[in-house]
């Protein structure tokens, strides 16, 4: 999650934190047009939702879960600049919100109110609390940033209300602003500059064709931007950009070859850069850039682990970091030429800001057997103080789970980390079902963090959960980042393969009841691991899964379609497009004879509706595709969950309890 100083609101890569918004729960939603075989009726099927096969779910399923599902958040969304407490983003009603908090364990004080999810920041050195709102409307991604007014109690809207608009840096006088926007033709997104309390005041300073900027810190004297083009994950070009000449200047290469650039921050006196990168090795390194001789100097090289996220006081010129160590954070601080870790509990940091008097340092702490919560760092002492309590649905904290890290050997000997929850019934007499849960990205790691859903699982099921971090995965250095790339694509779904083996020398686990769940890529994931080990898993769950390649790079939104093909492959070339067709579960769902949950939105921007829609019909009709010389097989039960009013991952709550519901129901049936 990038810092509420620098690029709040913006899509990220693999070095940002934005985990939990990615896996705060992922889960997704569809249509809601008639159907040809509705489902029962079910009175507590939110309105905006549409099921085919599935049954109602139990009163008494629903009241079991409600706890649970009751479970929330607040995640720090920066200092108030008067220094009078800090604006958190949680949910009291339906959808997520910002409050602000005056004093550590103090009461909660509703900001916004609106009916779609939220994200936000004060402006800077703003006396009368004008806050700038980021939002989309039904999950279809095309962000507008309105100006909150408390004052006055007005909210202007200062994009043109149908692009998508995402909200950069702000010069620390708050009088100009960056915003990255794809107005111009709907594909690239070209770098705009803004006055932030007056409508339509966008400027265009940076014309993008063909490619991908995103702009990453705005220097103290507001003279000059830092960017970053990102061609892959592997793959990044950093450049200074002089804003009064609008012109930019590269930055020189830190190594021969690809090299790959995450986070990037001015030094408080403006004459050297702080950036990430993997110029010297496996892991993104943190280093400096001198401007003036322009040369770097590699300050922490000795981490066998990437630096993630940076934050500069420009007042004191210190530096806080973090490093993501198999998935945990560990928060560092750089002062005088040295480095200092600072004591966390086990769990994920993000969104670091320092309070305006430098004196302490505001972040989201994840834990894995706790709700995100609103923390500050003493600089002086390191003492850690927790600002809000989230609830927990008035369950016993105690009996959470944490899960342990594990490792277990693949097709070729390599060691695939995984993190695996176990359930306090599970042992050699009584061993437990066990569900997989896959992270999507691919460019993306299972981090330890808290799920409600996860517990109910292992809690009221006795269902272990293991999340594992195949290759490809982010977080184990450039060359596990790479193993499944392009025609490598299905030695990840081997990996899963390897797993199950591993599942079935454990006692306590029973290999022969096992499901599988993810979403985005991982619902890909799922898919495919139903074609290639239907007979040792029960049942799937793909969530806003991909189910063809071909169709998924040619529908998605046009600004997402290079950086997909970076990464996946072009399906315009005709070698790639043999694998795509080889490979793609729609090609091969006669092989699918694992039960199937399918979940989509139909407003989905980056897997678009379609796959959902192509995936159902095809295994229930038994048919592969229309290729001559497949066979035909009988059709297969499909559970499908589809709802008109969200996009990629679940957004409002009365959708989300309904399909969690959904999704127990599913496991209770199959996995008995």
């Amino acid at each position: 999650m990038p810092t509420p100083t620098r690029v709040t609101m913006r899509a990220t890569n693999r070095h940002s934190s934005l985990w939990f918004a990615i896996w705060a729960m992922l889960v997704a939603y569809g249509w809601t047009g008639d159907l040809a075989h509705a489902a029962e009726v079910d009175p507590r099927r939110p309105a905006a939702i549409a099921t085919e096969n599935v049954p109602p779910v139990p009163p008494e399923l629903f009241d079991q879960l409600n706890r649970y599902e009751n479970v929330r958040t607040a995640t720090f969304s920066g200092w108030a600049p008067d220094g009078q407490g800090m604006l958190v983003a949680t949910r009291f009603g339906n959808s997520t919100q910002l409050h602000r908090v005056y004093e550590p364990g103090g009461r909660r004080e509703q900001i916004t109110f609106f009916e779609e999810p939220v994200s936000g920041r004060f402006i800077s050195k703003a006396t009368d609390g004008a806050m700038l709102v980021s939002m989309s409307r039904g999950g279809d991604e095309n962000f507008q940033l309105y100006l909150l007014d408390r004052d006055q109690a007005e909210v202007t809207l200062l994009t043109d209300g149908k692009s998508r608009n995402l909200l950069g840096p702000v010069r620390d006088d708050g009088l100009q602003m960056i915003v990255e926007s794809n107005r111009r033709n709907g594909r690239d997104t070209d770098i705009y500059l803004a006055n932030p309390r007056r409508a339509e005041s966008m400027e265009m300073i940076y014309q993008v064709d063909g490619q991908y900027w995103s702009v990453e810190d705005w220097s103290a004297d507001g003279t000059r931007l830092l960017m970053n083009r990102y061609v892959s994950i592997n793959e990044s070009y950093p450049a200074l950009f002089q804003v009064d000449s609008r012109s930019l200047e590269p930055l020189p290469a830190a190594a021969e070859g690809k090299v790959s650039y995450g986070s990037l921050a001015f030094a408080a006196d403006g004459k050297s850069a702080y950036l990430t990168s993997d110029a010297r090795g496996e892991f993104l390194q943190l280093a400096s850039f001198d401007f003036a001789n322009r040369q770097f100097g590699w300050l922490v090289d000795d981490l066998p682990w990437d630096v993630e996220e940076l934050e500069v006081d420009h007042e004191s010129g210190r530096l806080a970091f973090t490093v993501n160590e198999d998935g945990a954070s560990a928060l560092y601080l750089w002062e005088d030429g040295q480095r200092r870790r600072l004591d966390t509990p086990l769990g994920v940091v993000a969104g670091l800001e320092f309070s305006p008097d430098g004196q302490q340092l505001g972040f989201t702490l994840a834990r894995p057997d706790a709700p995100a919560d609103a923390y500050s760092l003493a600089i002086a002492d390191g003492r850690l103080t927790r600002w809000t309590y989230s609830e927990v649905g008035g369950l016993d904290p105690r009996g959470f789970v944490s899960p342990s890290r594990i490792q277990f050997k693949s097709f070729d000997g390599r060691l695939i980390p995984a993190y695996y929850f176990r359930p306090a019934s599970a042992t050699k007499e009584t061993p437990a079902p066990v569900l997989i849960q896959i992270h999507g990205g691919p460019e993306s790691q299972y981090r330890p963090i808290f799920s409600g859903t996860s517990q109910f699982y292992l809690a009221e099921l006795g269902i272990a959960v293991i999340c594992p971090n195949v290759r490809g995965s982010s977080g184990y250095g450039k060359t596990y980042l790479q193993l499944d790339n392009a025609e490598r694509r299905e030695e990840s779904v081997k990996d899963i393969g390897a797993l199950l083996d591993w599942i079935a020398e454990q006692p306590e686990l029973d290999a022969k009841r096992v499901a599988v769940i993810g979403g985005s890529y991982g619902g890909y994931m799922v898919l495919a691991s139903l074609v290639h080990f239907g007979d040792r898993l029960r049942a799937g769950i793909d969530i806003v899964g991909i189910a063809n390649f071909i169709t998924f790079l040619e529908r998605t939104s046009p600004y997402r379609q290079d950086l997909r093909r970076a990464e996946y492959g072009d399906e315009r070339d005709a070698k790639m497009r043999a694998v795509f067709e080889r490979i793609n579960p729609a090609t091969n769902a006669e092989k699918i004879r694992s039960a199937l949950l399918v979940a989509h939105g139909t407003n989905d921007p980056r897997v678009p509706f379609f796959e959902a829609q192509q995936i159902a019909e095809r295994v229930r009709s038994g048919l592969a595709s229309r290729l001559p010389g497949k066979p035909q097989e009988t059709g297969r039960d499909v559970w499908t969950v589809y709802a008109n009013n969200e996009g990629h991952g679940f957004a409002k709550k009365d959708n989300r309890d309904y399909l969690a519901a959904v999704q127990a129901m599913f496991l209770r049936e199959h996995l008995k």
